[in-house]
C-alpha cells in the first residue's frame, strides 16, 4: 500500500492491471474500486482518466455502492480510438465530513455555543472551496462562510447557505490527504469491434460453373461475387467475411467432402495456402487480380459493407515458404515436414508453422504480410485456429498492427479451453468464436451468456449458428423453426453475430457420423439459386433482415454489458432483456427452444431492469409481427415454432394506470438498489443521484 487511503480492486482490470480492457468510442464504461478510511470522516473518490492524445479528460466523482461494502463506481465515456489510461484517487471530504457533523448536533438541539468550534471548521472548509469552485460560484461560497461567522445570525440561519451548497460542493469537492492508486489502461475500438452482423460466403462459389461431362469447373470471381452483395447487405449485415482467398495447394490436395486424393476438377480447400502463383500475400489467379480485389471492397462499402479476411497462418506443401524457409517448419525423424493434426484428424494438405524455430523471421514476415492487406483497404481479420499459435506472438503481432493503423479488428476462431479463449481475449483480440453453437437450452445459454458478461472487459463474443466446419445436430433434425430459433438468439442475445452463407436456405445434410456439411464447401464450389428460393418463398433472408434491421434500429442492443435474464416458468423457454442507459430504449425477448412443439410460459420480469416501477403497466410492440400488447410485471405467452418462435419487443412507455391499494409490491426477494446513508464513516452525500459528475481541477 502507498498513500493515505487504502484503494483496492479496481476495474476495468485484466490479468490484475497487465492487460488494456475493452471499450469502443462512446460506450458506457462502469468504473469501480474499493476505497475506505479510518473513523468517521467522509471519504471522496474519483476518476482520473486521459485519452490517447495524451490530454486529461475531467475527473468523474465516484458514487457509494451498497451500504457497508465501501464500493465506489462512476463511468466514463471515451471518444477515441486508442489506449486511454485512468487511476482512482480517494481524498478526504471536509465539507462532507462537516456537514454531516453540524446536521446531527444541531438535530440534537446544540446551540450556537456548542456549536462555535463547527462554525468555524465550515466557515474554513468554505474558504478552500472558494478556489475550487467556478468563478461565477465564487460570490456564493464567501457569502456562506460570511454566514457562518455572524454571530448576530441564529443557528439556523448561520448554516443554512452553507448547506445549500451541498450539490456545488459535490461536483467541486475541497479534497484533502489526496491518494492516487496505480494506473491502468483501457483500449478504446472503434463501434464496429462490438456490434456488428458477419456474413461469410466463398466468392469462389458466387457465379461458379460446377463440371460437367463436356466441361471443367469454372471458379466464380471477385466480379462476379460482386453480384452477391446487394444481397447480403439487404438481409442487414455490415462485414462480409471472406476465407482464403490465396493460391491453393496442389500438393496433397483434398477432394470433395474432404476425401485423400483430388480429382482433376477438384478445388481443394481454401485454407490449404500457397503455391507456385505465391504464399500468404497473394491472390488466387481464378479470383482476379489486385484491381479486382480492390474493387470488390470498393463495390462492398457503396452498399454498406466491410470486407474481413481471413489469417490463416499454415501452409500448403508447395507454399513458397517451404522451400524459402523450410527452418519454419517442424521436421519429424525421418527428414519429412509434419503436416497438421488433431487426432485422429488429419490434414495432409497443410503444414503448420513452428514458430520457435525463427521467432523474429516468422514474426517479420507475418507482420509484413498484415500491413500489405492493410494497404489494400482490409481492416478486419477473421483469424484461423489462433490456439495453436503462441500467445505472445499474437500479443506481439497485434500490438503492432495496431501501431500502424489502430483501426484494425481481430476475431478469434478458436474453438477451444476456456483459459486459452479468454487468454487471446486479455492480450488483444477483439472480438471471439465461442460455444454459442452447443448451448442447446435456456439454462446453459443463459449460464453461458452471464459468464461472458462477467468477462466484458476483455472477451467479446461473436455468436455464429453455423460455419462451414459446424453444423449442429439441432439445425440438422430441427427444421426450419429451429434456423429461426438459432438465429433470435444468436443475434439478440450479443451485439456482434454472424452466419455462414446457405443458413438461409435451411441446408442441413450432414456428412454421416459428423458435425459438418456434406458436400462441404471447403472442397467444392457450391454455387446457389438465391433469386429462386427468394421467390419461391424457400428462404429465411426476410426474417434475418428483420432481426438485423431491429438490431440497427435499437441502440439496447450494441451492447452486452446490458444483459438481464427475466424469470419464466417453463424451462423451455428463455426471457431476456437489454436496455440503453442514455436513451432509455429497451428490447425485451422471449424465445423458445422448442421446434416442434408450441409452448406457454408465464413471466416474472425484473421490473426496475426494463426502467420501470413494480406496478407499472407497459405497452410492447412485437418487432416480428407488429402487434402491440399492454403488459405488466406477470404475463403469459405462448410460442408456435411454426408461426412465431419468440417475441421480440420494443418496450414503450407504462400506460397510465389509476393507483388503487391493491396495487402490486415488489416481491421481497427482488430489491431496488439503495444510495447509502454511510459514507465510509456516517456522512451521507447530498448530491443527485442520476448523473455522474465531472469537474476539471
Amino acid at each position: 500500500m502507498t498513500g493515505r487511503f487504502p484503494i483496492e480492486d479496481i476495474t476495468p482490470s485484466v490479468a490484475c492491471g497487465r492487460y488494456p480492457a475493452k471499450a469502443v468510442v462512446g460506450e458506457v464504461v462502469p468504473v469501480s474500486a474499493r476505497a475506505y478510511r479510518e473513523g468517521h470522516d467522509a471519504l471522496g473518490c474519483a476518476v482520473r482518466w486521459q485519452g490517447p492524445d495524451g490530454r486529461e479528460r475531467p475527473a468523474v466523482r465516484m458514487r457509494p455502492g451498497e451500504p457497508g461494502q465501501d464500493r465506489w463506481h462512476a463511468t466514463i465515456r471515451p471518444d477515441a480510438v486508442g489506449r486511454w489510461t485512468f487511476t482512482v484517487e480517494a481524498f478526504a471530504d471536509p465539507y462532507l465530513t462537516w456537514q454531516n457533523a453540524v446536521t446531527k448536533k444541531i438535530a440534537a438541539g446544540q446551540g450556537a455555543e456548542d456549536l462555535a468550534n463547527d462554525l468555524a471548521e465550515g466557515a474554513r472548509v468554505l474558504d478552500a472551496a472558494a478556489t475550487a469552485v467556478p468563478r461565477n460560484e465564487r460570490d456564493r461560497i464567501r457569502a456562506a462562510a460570511a454566514a457562518l461567522r455572524d454571530e448576530e445570525l441564529p443557528v439556523p440561519r448561520r448554516v443554512a447557505p452553507a448547506l445549500e451548497l451541498a450539490e456545488l460542493l459535490w461536483e467541486h469537492p475541497v479534497r484533502e490527504l489526496v491518494t492516487p492508486a496505480d494506473e491502468y489502461a483501457l483500449w478504446v475500438d472503434r463501434p464496429r469491434a462490438l456490434f456488428s452482423a458477419w456474413y461469410e460466403f466463398f466468392p469462389r462459389s458466387e457465379g461458379a460453373i460446377p463440371a460437367t461431362v463436356d466441361a471443367p469447373a469454372q471458379s466464380g470471381t471477385f466480379v462476379t461475387a460482386m453480384e452477391r452483395l446487394p444481397g447480403v447487405a439487404a438481409m442487414g449485415f455490415d462485414v462480409l467475411y471472406l476465407p482464403p482467398i490465396h493460391p491453393i495447394g496442389r500438393v496433397n490436395r483434398k477432394g470433395r467432402n474432404n476425401t485423400l486424393v483430388a480429382g482433376p476438377d477438384d478445388v481443394g480447400s481454401p485454407w490449404a495456402i500457397g503455391a507456385a502463383e505465391g504464399g500468404h500475400d497473394a491472390l488466387h489467379p481464378d479470383l482476379g487480380t489486385p484491381e479486382d480485389f480492390r474493387d470488390f471492397i470498393a463495390a462492398a462499402a457503396d452498399v454498406g459493407l466491410e470486407v474481413a479476411m481471413d489469417l490463416a497462418l499454415q501452409c500448403a506443401p508447395d507454399h513458397p515458404w517451404v522451400t524459402e524457409h523450410p527452418e519454419w517448419f517442424t521436421t519429424r525423424a525421418d527428414g519429412t515436414i509434419a503436416y497438421a493434426e488433431n487426432p485422429p484428424k488429419k490434414y495432409q494438405d497443410i503444414y503448420p508453422l513452428n514458430f520457435d524455430n525463427d521467432p523474429e523471421g516468422i514474426r517479420a514476415e507475418i507482420l509484413r504480410v498484415v500491413l500489405h492487406w492493410v494497404g489494400e483497404g482490409v481492416k478486419i481479420f477473421r483469424v484461423d485456429n489462433p490456439h495453436t499459435k503462441p500467445v505472445d506472438f499474437w500479443y506481439w503481432l497485434i500490438a503492432e498492427v495496431k501501431k500502424a493503423d489502430p483501426d484494425v479488428l481481430f476475431l478469434a476462431e478458436a474453438f477451444t479451453r476456456p483459459a486459452m479463449m479468454h487468454g487471446l481475449g486479455k492480450i488483444g483480440f477483439t472480438q471471439s468464436y465461442t460455444y454459442f453453437t452447443w448451448r442447446t437450452t435456456p439454462a446453459e445459454m443463459r449460464e453461458y451468456c452471464e459468464e461472458l458478461v462477467a468477462s466484458v472487459d476483455w472477451m467479446r463474443p461473436n455468436f455464429w449458428p453455423n460455419t462451414p466446419d459446424i453444423l449442429h445436430e439441432t439445425l440438422q433434425h430441427g427444421g426450419p423453426p429451429m434456423f429461426k430459433i438459432r438465429a433470435v438468439l444468436a443475434s439478440l442475445l450479443s451485439p456482434s453475430w454472424g452466419m455462414y452463407a446457405g443458413y438461409e436456405l435451411f441446408e442441413h445434410e450432414a456428412r454421416p457420423g459428423a458435425e459438418e456439411y456434406l458436400d462441404n464447401e471447403k472442397f467444392e464450389l457450391r454455387p446457389r439459386d438465391w433469386a429462386g428460393a427468394q421467390a419461391q418463398g424457400r428462404s429465411l433472408a426476410p426474417f434475418i433482415a428483420t432481426l438485423n434491421r431491429v438490431r440497427q434500429e435499437n441502440p439496447a442492443l450494441h451492447q452486452l454489458r446490458n444483459l438481464v435474464f427475466h424469470e419464466i416458468d417453463n424451462p423451455t423457454l428463455l426471457c431476456w432483456s437489454k436496455r440503453d442507459p442514455d436513451t432509455g430504449n429497451t428490447v425485451l425477448v422471449v424465445c423458445s427452444f422448442d421446434s416442434r412443439s408450441v409452448q406457454w410460459g408465464n413471466t416474472t420480469l425484473d421490473m426496475p431492469a426494463l426502467g420501470l416501477d413494480w406496478h407499472d403497466r407497459f405497452t410492447v410492440h412485437d418487432e416480428l409481427t407488429g402487434a402491440t400488447y399492454e403488459w405488466g410485471q406477470r404475463n403469459a405467452v405462448r410460442l408456435d415454432p411454426f408461426l412465431q418462435p419468440a417475441h421480440v419487443f420494443t418496450v414503450r412507455r407504462p400506460a397510465p394506470v389509476e393507483p388503487t391499494p391493491t396495487s402490486p409490491t415488489a416481491p421481497t426477494e427482488l430489491t431496488v438498489e439503495a444510495v447509502p446513508d454511510d459514507l465510509s464513516g456516517g456522512t451521507a452525500p447530498v448530491a443527485p443521484a442520476d448523473k455522474d459528475v465531472e469537474w476539471t481541477s
